[in-house]
């Protein structure tokens, strides 16, 4: 082991990254412990390592003594001037050991020293190398599967990719290079653990920086990114340079960038939605490819309803709700979709319910039904005056239609409209707040 130290210790160097410092250290805490696990631990041994010798000395170091009374700590003027010529009692000095003499527990103490000291340098030195890189791309291959888990060969490193960070439907073998996004660097016992992902939306966001040179310079920036990983993915962009179009920037050539990534998620889908401060706009176009006819905002809840034509609303919805729910994802807003003859029949059957209500008629109706006082409770909990600004009548005849709506709903009139009054919804959820946006047109990769 000692006579061929350096080359072991330039091998493990290069194939583990481990500092040559940082072994010999090593090596001396093992060959310290495992002399003090065999002489015991009362001694005063030290390691240093002969960089001319290439192995490392243990030293047992002693007081010289006219008369010894403690050979394990003590030594003869006579004993000492063999090793310094001119030691005096009194001095201290190191007596070299003779490390053969070790046993297979010393030796095996040692190899367990080592080892902990190389795994914990190496811990140190793949947390050091990638803490920084949390959000970055990595590339890589295949090394393993343990239990679903995909193990990726960074380099010298191993990364995570678990399970749930996989794209539904992919399929990789031992040694296929693989792309992933650094979600995570953690310390733990067993070491420090680079954790990959394929499906967060950061993933998608870094694979246009790479295809994209505008989003790379900043000139196009990602506003937003709401993906169902596999499936469909919408991407929010603006330009900062009204020369530069920004949709068109992210789809390339013929298609030719947007179809790289697409090539990269296995045929995922991406709609480029170009991002406007104008939120009505906004949510028009994350519907693509459906076409909007009308749109009722509610700024206080942000919420909006959507109408569409017959023949677009499974284009709204999407598969599953896909449409629908990526663009609530990746606007923030609450969208309710409705077909135009679903609207206006759910216009009249709410009309015809107000219209129950003692003072209201059919213009009446329909300033309520504008106002969003769509329901006999809405009504009867309404304010009198905005009532009275609503309907451009007397208090007195406000008070009359309250009390009206009052008893029709003590009755229950009406709530049968409102438990069928169920359009295609979708929450917002939590988009990926990103960095880059906008344009008047759609791009969806089909």
């Amino acid at each position: 082991m000692l006579s061929e130290l350096d080359r072991i210790l330039e091998e493990t160097r290069k194939d583990k990254g481990i500092d040559k410092e940082v072994l010999i250290n090593a090596l001396e805490t093992a060959l310290v412990k495992a002399a003090l696990n065999k002489y015991g631990h009362s001694l005063d041994i030290e390691a240093q390592y002969n960089e001319e010798l290439g192995e490392i000395e243990l030293f047992q170091y002693k007081t010289v003594a006219e008369t010894v009374t403690d050979i394990t700590r003590e030594i003869s003027i006579a004993e000492a001037s063999l090793i310094v010529p001119d030691a005096e009692a009194g001095e201290e000095i190191g007596v070299k050991m003779d490390v053969r003499q070790f046993g297979r527990i010393a030796a095996q103490t040692a190899r367990q020293v080592i080892t902990q000291n190389i795994r914990e340098a190496e811990r140190e030195n793949i947390y050091g190398e990638y803490k920084d890189k949390k959000g970055e791309l990595v590339t890589g291959y295949v090394h393993r599967f343990e239990k679903g888990n995909i193990i990726i060969m960074l380099g010298r490193y191993e990364a995570l990719m678990p399970v749930s960070e996989q794209i539904p439907g992919e399929m990789f073998s031992l040694r296929d290079r693989i792309k992933g996004f650094v979600l995570d660097v953690k310390k733990n016992t067993k070491g420090s653990q680079i954790i990959v992902s394929r499906t967060h939306p950061g993933f998608l966001m870094k694979l246009f920086e790479l295809e994209v040179p505008e989003i790379a310079e900043g000139i196009v920036k990602i506003h937003n990114v709401a993906r169902e990983p596999g499936f469909r993915a919408k991407i929010a962009v603006e330009s900062s340079d009204s020369r530069v179009d920004p949709v068109g920037a992210c789809v390339g050539n013929r298609g030719s960038r947007v179809q790289n990534i697409v090539s990269e998620l296995h045929g995922e889908k991406i709609d480029i939605i170009p991002w406007t401060d104008d939120q009505t706009r906004f949510v028009c176009s994350a519907l693509a490819p459906a076409e909007v006819t009308e749109m009722i905002v509610d700024e206080d809840n942000r919420a909006m309803e959507i109408i569409v034509e017959d023949n677009q609303l499974s284009l709204a919805i999407g598969k599953k709700g896909q449409n629908v729910r990526l663009a609530a994802k990746l606007t923030g807003w609450k969208i309710d979709i409705r077909s135009k003859t679903k609207y206006q029949e759910r216009s009249k059957l709410f009309k015809d319910v107000l219209m129950k209500i003692d003072g209201i008629d059919s213009r009446s109706a329909e300033a309520l039904y504008n106002a969003d006082l769509v329901s006999i409770e809405s009504v009867a909990l309404a304010d009198c005056e905005d009532l009275e600004e609503v309907l451009g009548v007397s208090n007195e005849q406000v008070q009359i239609i309250i009390h009206s709506a009052q008893k029709l709903m003590e009755a229950g009139v009406g709530t049968d409209v409102e438990a069928a009054d169920t359009p295609a919804e979708a929450a917002p959820e939590e988009a990926a707040p990103a960095e880059a946006a906008p344009e008047d047109r759609e791009s969806s990769q089909e």
